[in-house]
Parts: structure tokens; sequence; C-alpha cells
């Protein structure tokens, strides 16, 4: 029998998650002594990430008892796209170049060489971790792993359906998934407080990322002002009318899908992931953003539009971080040994690419959560160097939904091979 959480109660939940989110803010502001070296060491945003994931591990809060990820990322996450995005300059994110769309086809790539060379390494060790017949192979609970980290989690849907796991064993999948990819976001979170010295050990160009910084932050400048009552009520009209209509057009465009083409309905098909809700609920959102950008609303920068979403952002880094259980990284060592060699294989080979390109620590950052953490993290990710940035991870988030059935199946196929041999 699971242990139920002190608190239940998601508006006692939400106050922990905002007095947690108030310290981390009140102290690293402080320009001196003791905070200011652990702020120089940790970075805000880790913060923001790991106290909610204490609470979940000492059982305060529990992610299955609450329902504020769901309300953060349905609710939070488009409006703050659509608030980041009224000041964006989109041919200045354009100007950045293809070494984004590089960097995140090859965190897919080492995705899918990374499953089947996991398995390898694991089964050189612990033979019986990687094995199973029938719906209990391991590869096969693996390809779900693999949809999640490519794409998202219709696509670890289509997987469980496709390759035809055992139900019962799933939930250890989905703890893989869950710890691995939380403690990897955790390590990327504190890199972004160092990018400028990985910049220089990387030798990227950041360039173009400090031209659309700068362009960014002197338009905000330049219009910058008081912000009144009006102005926020403004702000807040355009972005929750925004997450009306994404809501409303996600609605539409997944009913429309389901009830016109078999395709969308067959939870085997690579098109499935196309009927998910979700997926279009963030692309309007950001394509409202888009065309706001080109109307006067764009001069809400002034007033704080990119801060405003920025505290959406922070509030979703709480309600993920209480997805993260720390003690369940010692429930299942064998798989999770399985998904950390997998990660780390995926972190090499984006290393390398970056070294190769010499590409920015941004693109590298990005480019991996765009296929680990999907929609959901890859914003907060890209926010996170700047709020203009959000964009670009939620572009490349797009690319992991085109890209996550079939990059999953070429993956569960070498897993096959791999377990076999």
């Amino acid at each position: 029998m699971e242990n139920t959480p002190v608190f239940t109660n998601d508006a006692i939940v939400f106050g922990l998650l905002m007095i947690a989110l108030g310290f981390v803010f009140y102290t690293s502001s402080k320009k001196k002594g003791f905070w200011k070296k652990f702020y120089s060491i940790v970075p805000a945003l880790l913060m923001c990430y790991l106290i909610p994931a204490i609470f979940n591990s000492l059982g305060l809060i529990d992610d299955e008892t609450s329902q504020l990820y769901f309300v953060a990322s349905r609710y939070l996450l488009p409006a703050a796209l659509v608030l980041m995005t009224l000041s964006i300059d989109l041919k200045a994110v354009f100007n950045l170049g293809p070494k984004a769309l590089i960097m995140f086809f090859a965190g897919t790539i080492g995705i899918v060489l990374g499953g089947p060379l996991a398995i390898l390494v694991i089964s050189a060790i612990s033979p019986e971790t990687v094995g199973g017949v029938g719906p209990d192979a391991i590869w096969r609970g693996l390809s779900t792993i693999a949809g999640s980290w490519i794409g998202g989690g219709a696509n670890q849907a289509a997987m469980l359906e496709i390759y035809e796991y055992n139900p019962d064993l799933y939930g250890g999948m989905v703890l893989v998934d869950i710890v691995v990819a939380n403690l990897w976001m955790a390590i990327v979170l504190m890199g972004i407080g160092k990018n400028e010295s990985i910049d220089r050990w990387l030798k990227a160009d950041n360039s173009a990322i400090k031209e659309l910084k700068v362009k960014v932050s002197s338009y905000a400048e330049s219009v910058t002002r008081i912000p009144t009552l009006p102005d926020f009520m403004i702000m807040l009209a355009l972005a929750f009318g925004a997450v009306g209509i994404a809501h409303w057009g996600a609605d539409g465009m997944s009913g429309f899908l389901l009830a016109n083409f078999d395709v969308f309905n067959d939870s085997k098909s690579a098109l499935s992931s196309f009927s998910s809700q979700f997926f279009w609920m963030i692309t309007i959102a950001t394509l409202i953003g888009i065309i706001l950008s080109f109307t006067k609303f764009k001069s809400y920068e002034g007033a704080g539009a990119s801060k405003l979403g920025s505290i959406f952002i922070y509030i979703l880094v709480a309600t993920i971080g209480m997805k993260m259980d720390l003690t369940m990284v010692f429930d299942n060592p064998g798989l999770i040994a399985i998904g950390l060699v997998w990660i780390l294989i995926h972190v090499i080979v984006l290393i390398g690419t970056a070294k190769l390109i010499k590409a920015p620590y941004f693109f590298l950052a990005v480019g991996s959560q765009a296929n680990v953490g999907g929609a959901a993290s890859a914003p907060v990710v890209a926010a996170a160097f700047h709020p203009s940035l959000a964009t670009v991870g939620v572009l490349l988030a797009v690319f992991g939904y085109v890209v996550g059935t079939y990059g999953a199946i070429l993956c569960t196929i070498l897993m096959q091979i791999a377990a076999g041999s």
C-alpha cells in the first residue's frame, strides 16, 4: 500500500511551492555573503526544481495526488509562451541558423543508438536485467522510453500499443523514464549557470544568440514603462484569451483528425501523436504569440509581459520538480542503470556534435530537452537563457512529435537485435 503524502489539498501544496519559489528568489537576490556564493555554484532555476523534488521525496507532497502539474502545463505554459513570444523577432530567431536543428537531431540519434548500446553494456554485467520473453521482454518495455524521450507521452503510448509490453510491468519503465529524465534535466539546469565557460570549452560561436538577446532587451528598454492595472489586465487577457483559443483549436483539430482519418485513430500509427491535444495546444498558443508580435501588442513587453510569463514558467518548473522522487533511484537499480547508460550515450553524441560544429551550450541543452523533456520542458530550459528564446524550445519540441514514433521504432528494432545477441 502506497504511503499517503502529508498534504493532499492542492491549495496547501501550491502554497508550499510558492513559498519555495519565494525563498529561492529572496535568497538569490542577495548581493553578498553565503547566498551569493551558493547561487554562483547552484543556479536558482535548479533550486526551484529541486526543493519540490525534496518535498516529494520526504512524503510531504505527491504528484500522483495533485492536479497542479496538469494546471501548470495546460494553462500556465501556453499563457507563458504567448507572453514570452510577444516581443520575439522572428527573423532574428531564424538567423540563429541550422545549429539548433542539427543539435536536436544529434540528440535523437543519441537516443536511437543509446538504447541498444545500453542493453549491450548492461547485458555484459547483468544479463538477467535485459532478459524476458514474449510480452515481458525488456526491449519491448524500453521501446516506451524511446517513444517518450524522442517525442512525448503520445509517442510513448504508441510504443506500448505497437510492441504490446506487459502492462503489469509498465510502471517500472515509467519509473526509469521519470527518474533518469529528471536527473538529466537537473544537470542541464546546473549547466546553464556555467554556460559561458562551457561555450569557451566548446569553442562555440554564440554571437547570434547574444545578438537576439540584445535586440529584444533593447526593444524592451525602448518601450519600458511603469505598468498600470489596465496593463496587467490586458496582458492577462491576451495570455489566457489565447489559452482559451488554443484549447478550443486543439479540441477541434484533434476531434477533426480522429473523426475523419482512420490513421490518427490507430495508436500503432506513427501519425497518432498528431491527434494529441497537448501538441496542438502548444503549437496554436505559440502561433498566436508570433502573430501578436507583429501588432501594437508587442509594446506590452515594456510593461513586463515576459516577466509575467516567466512567473508562470517558474511555477511550471516547481510542478515538474514535484514529479521527481529522489528515493526512486534505488527502487530498481538494474533498469535505472540501463536508463543512465542510455542517457550518457545521448549526452556523448550531443557533446561530440557540439564540439564538431562549435554549437553553444544553449543549442545542446534545448536540443536535448526537446527530445527527452518534450514541449513541457524545452521552452523552460530555453527561457532560462532568455525569455525571448522560449519559442526556439517550442519549435524544436514540435520536431520531436514529428520524428518521435519513427525514431522510437528504429531504436526498438536495434534494441531487439541487441537483446537477442
